[in-house]
């Protein structure tokens, strides 16, 4: 048994939406976040520089003691978490793995969707992980830049969310795709007007969920579970303090975090 902290890095606020499913799927579990939100976004940075941020997020979390790390960020994960595993001698995890092989798995027709920003959607990182395990499945990839906004004003559930996933996603659903990937960690604030624009034929893929699904395997296999029956904790950490995290972490996780529960890193000191 292992009862240290899991780490939790994403360029911003995304990333709340894969540590609401970790505290979910682990309840135990103690969890430290990070959100580098004076640097936010990544997806316009070079591979180098990304590559640099995000070793050192998990210079951070790793002088936090934390026992594994999740990148909670579709453009570190893709651009970032080879060379991390390489780097580090601790478990490290990204969200693009876990989203990629679900789709796989869950396609009848093979034809897959992938919505995301637009860097994310054009490094072909998911296509690149999809066909990787099935070269026959056939992958549209959809950029939807106005999901995020929407869902850091809080209008997830607005007639304006609904309009813009019709835009988005129609051209999609007439390709015929029968399963769509999520590909952004802002997405599953959205899953319920997502899932009406596109019909209950397609099944909505959540990479966040198979994300901690996935790191609990991990856990479990290596022996590394908290063994505590106690509820865990969570402590926030940001680059950058402002009302947006608050407002949008409260959101995301249902719960309310306030400014005094955010603790700023000097973070270009790891």
């Amino acid at each position: 048994m292992d009862n240290r902290a899991i780490g939790v890095f994403d360029s911003g606020l995304g990333g709340l939406t894969v540590l609401k499913e970790i505290n979910k799927y682990l309840p135990n579990e103690d969890t430290i976040y990070f959100g580098d939100t004076a640097r936010v976004p990544y997806g316009s940075r070079s591979k180098e520089t990304i590559i640099k941020y995000t070793f050192q997020a998990i210079n951070f979390l790793a002088s936090q003691n934390v026992k594994a790390i999740v990148i909670a960020c579709n453009t570190a994960s893709a651009r970032a978490l080879l060379e991390a595993r390489e780097e580090y001698d601790i478990p490290i995890m990204g969200v693009i793995e876990a989203g990629a092989r679900t789709a796989v798995y869950s396609t009848r027709n093979k034809v897959v969707g992938v919505i995301g920003t637009t860097a994310t959607v054009r490094s072909k990182a998911y296509n690149k992980a999809i066909k990787a395990k099935d070269s026959g499945i056939r992958v549209i990839g959809k950029a939807c830049p106005i999901f995020v906004p929407l869902v850091e004003e809080g209008w997830s559930n607005k007639e304006i969310s609904t309009m813009a996933a019709h835009m988005y996603l129609d051209s999609l659903v007439e390709k015929g795709i029968d399963s769509l990937v999520l590909g952004c960690t802002h997405y599953p604030i959205l899953k319920r007007t997502i899932g009406e624009v596109v019909g209950k034929d397609v099944k909505l893929i959540n990479p966040a969920k198979e994300t901690a699904l996935d790191l609990k395997d991990v856990l479990e296999k290596r022996d590394m579970m908290n063994d505590s029956d106690q509820k865990g904790s969570c402590k926030y950490f940001v680059s950058d303090i402002n009302e947006q995290f608050s407002k949008v972490a409260s959101e995301f996780l249902k719960k309310k975090i306030k400014n005094e529960n955010l603790e700023k890193v000097e973070i270009h000191k790891y």
